[in-house]
């Protein structure tokens, strides 16, 4: 769901989820929203914190999961236990949300100075499927996104806020951290401008097995997209070209929160 986040303004922001969801409930199984989907990147507005699990748009995603049958994947700035985050999340329909709170903050848009870094991998696991998240800066860091034969996931879902001005990276990064780690990559980005006035192209995208867009977002376009992927074919396609067995074991910390 590539679209534009309405700057500031966690109620309007849900709204236009709702509505997108509905259109495409009993379709779809995971719906994947931008980076800081509920406010936009603002990186010194700490009264627009959700308070997690408990706060209006932890309360609305868990409800929205619920009624229309379907896991929400996104980030959002959350506080909890006194600290401020950018937590990626995953709620899912009648079940407890698990976080991962990103790792790699924007030093240079004052994300550093903001929130508390996140120090944990986390798998999320949803109808069978693995899926490792990042959070758009993560995307830039090989190593936290490798995957080793004791930490395998069947796809990358990198949510983000990455603007027009460094969009080239975006393109470039997204699919080799697919081929490197030999599965989906899909990564999600806004369209607009924001209240810092950054112009934001989207270039969201899901790449398939062989590195093929199967997405087609236009630049700027603030649109839903319904992707197939088949966990099946993703594991023959491991099996008949089994690199990830000649990786390193990095044994990072990963743990399901």
């Amino acid at each position: 769901m590539q679209y534009p986040i309405e700057w500031a303004n966690p109620k309007a922001n849900l709204g236009l989820l709702d509505e997108r969801l509905r259109a495409v409930a009993g379709q779809a199984d995971i719906a994947v929203v931008p980076e800081m989907f509920s406010t936009g990147f603002c990186t010194d507005r700490p009264g627009l914190a959700d308070e997690w699990g408990t706060g209006e748009s932890s309360v609305a995603l868990q409800h929205m999961a619920d009624t229309y049958h379907i896991a929400i994947i996104g980030s959002m700035m959350v506080t909890d236990h006194g600290k401020l985050y950018n937590r990626g999340f995953i709620f899912r329909p009648d079940d407890t949300p698990q976080y991962y709170d990103k790792h790699h903050l924007y030093r240079s848009g004052g994300e550093a100075d903001f929130f508390t870094p996140g120090n944990r991998r986390t798998l999320f696991e949803y109808r069978g499927v693995k899926i490792r998240l990042a959070v758009c800066y993560d995307l830039r860091f090989p190593v936290w996104l490798r995957q080793d034969k004791s930490d395998m996931y069947d796809i990358l879902i990198c949510v983000a806020c990455w603007p027009t001005i460094r969009i080239q990276y975006w393109d470039a990064l997204l699919p080799a951290r697919g081929a490197e780690n030999h599965c989906y990559a899909i990564g999600v980005n806004m369209v607009g401008t924001d209240g810092m006035q950054l112009d934001y192209n989207g270039h969201s995208a899901a790449y398939d097995t062989w590195l093929k867009d199967v997405a087609g977002f236009e630049d700027y376009e603030g649109a839903t997209r319904i992707v197939d992927l088949s966990i099946e074919k993703l594991r023959h396609f491991r099996e008949v070209l089994p690199q990830w067995q000649e990786a390193d074991d990095y044994h990072l910390n990963t743990e399901c929160k």
